[in-house]
């Protein structure tokens, strides 16, 4: 009977449908955030331009979507609590980004100003409908099944986005397969199927998925308000936990820096000449390491205690953003993306729950929609201090090692954070 039972449960409709969201826009994360857009960015729209530069520039791009999401995530989340307008407004930002990214396509070589700003409208787009999206799970699932259901989309969005990816690299090896001129037909696109991938799969949450109705009366405005009152009352909180305060800076200071390791690594790997389809590769190699290794530190965590296995993680970061100052060949990249991938979807789910045992009883919902928040705000200064860097030194090396200063001053804070007892 069990397993009938769960045969039901992962093809209920409605969850079915908020699921294939992940699987819909994770193609943007993998094939344009994290793939081809940063390589791209560099050998075509930044073309005859110093690689320094055009890492500042992407650095730029990507710390100024982050600010403008993270300026934005309280009004979102009050929206999203209040107004009960989660899937109309995740529609309209999805669009946002679904037509950014679309027309991707259309920018001509050298035009790096134009790529950058519709970068910066995709990413906007892909974020803020993320907000609504995970809202949406309280309308998918009853509370004995949130762990499971998120955990359904986090794998579909790891299958969906590495199955895109799969096939727009192998559109950029044999564009004539495809019917394509060449990699850089491909490559644009792959921009293209991925806005029809993530236009696609969104359509299942349009017309599936019933929310919650919010409060009575209760205009965009009003809801506005009444989330950044909220906001400032759960800082105050907050303020009362030092040890919850303590890992909060922390965890806001390391995971800037993996997210920014995501979104540069490919970047970088051009800067230093490295052939794309290498560094492409390579990307796809850690996206199915990290899901398997997340798992392994979940089990290490239990054994080691959660924040020894996230001070193990920030180690290995560490040693891994120095090591690739002297990085000058395809196989160390490579190597260096599968430690990446051994150790990153593990400092992200023990992050998580280890700040749920530092949560008050009683107090989970509204601390984790703060935790959530920082992690918004957790996509700013590592990229203007990969820009900066950049610009100042002149080098991509210093700017990727830069990074490491961001993995200290999370661990050492972190280290100061007591880890409460296991329960029994």
């Amino acid at each position: 009977m069990y397993p009938v039972a769960v045969s039901k449960f992962y093809s209920r409709r409605p969850l079915l449908s908020w699921a294939l969201y992940d699987w819909a826009n994770s193609a943007f994360a993998t094939t344009v955030m994290a793939g081809f857009f940063p390589a791209f960015f560099q050998r075509y729209w930044s073309l005859g331009v110093d690689p320094t530069v055009s890492t500042s520039r992407l650095g730029f791009a990507n710390g100024i979507a982050g600010f403008v999401v993270a300026a934005m995530a309280p009004m979102l989340g009050a929206i999203a609590d209040r107004c009960g307008r989660r899937k109309r407004f995740l529609v309209a930002w999805s669009l946002l980004g679904i037509v950014g990214t679309a027309l991707l396509w259309f920018v001509d070589r050298g035009d790096w100003w134009a790529a950058a700003a519709l970068f910066v409208v995709g990413t906007i787009g892909f974020a803020a409908s993320n907000v609504f999206y995970d809202a949406l799970l309280l309308d998918v699932a009853s509370e004995p099944e949130f762990d499971r259901a998120s955990a359904y989309g986090y794998s579909l969005g790891y299958l969906g986005g590495g199955l895109l990816f799969a096939l727009n690299v192998l559109m950029t090896m044999k564009p004539a397969w495809f019917g394509l001129a060449d990699a850089a037909e491909a490559v644009r696109a792959s921009f293209v199927m991925v806005a029809a991938w993530w236009f696609v799969f969104l359509l299942p949450l349009a017309l599936n998925v019933r929310e919650r109705p919010g409060e009575a009366g209760m205009t965009l405005a009003a809801a506005t308000v009444a989330g950044l009152r909220e906001l400032a009352a759960t800082l105050r909180q907050v303020a009362r936990y030092r040890e919850l305060a303590l890992f909060l800076v922390a965890y806001w200071l390391y995971i800037d820096a993996v997210n920014t390791i995501i979104k540069m690594a490919v970047d970088y790997g051009v800067a230093l000449g490295l052939p794309t389809e290498s560094l492409l590769a390579a990307l796809l190699m850690t996206q199915f390491v990290a899901f398997p290794a997340a798992l392994a530190f979940g089990w290490l965590g239990g054994r080691i205690g959660a924040k020894q296995g996230i001070l193990l993680g920030i180690a290995i970061y560490t040693l891994a953003t120095l090591y690739a100052f002297f990085l000058d060949s395809v196989a160390e990249f490579f190597a260096l993306a599968a430690v990446i991938g051994l150790v990153q979807g593990g400092v992200q789910s023990l992050s998580r729950s280890f700040f749920g045992r530092l949560v008050p009883a009683g107090k989970g919902g509204e601390f984790f929609g703060f935790y959530n928040m920082m992690g918004k705000f957790a996509t700013v200064v590592g990229p203007l201090l990969v820009a900066v860097v950049a610009l100042t030194t002149g080098s991509s090396r210093a700017s990727i090692a830069s990074l490491a200063i961001l993995f200290v001053a999370g661990g050492l804070v972190l280290m100061c954070v007591r880890e409460p007892p296991r329960a029994p």
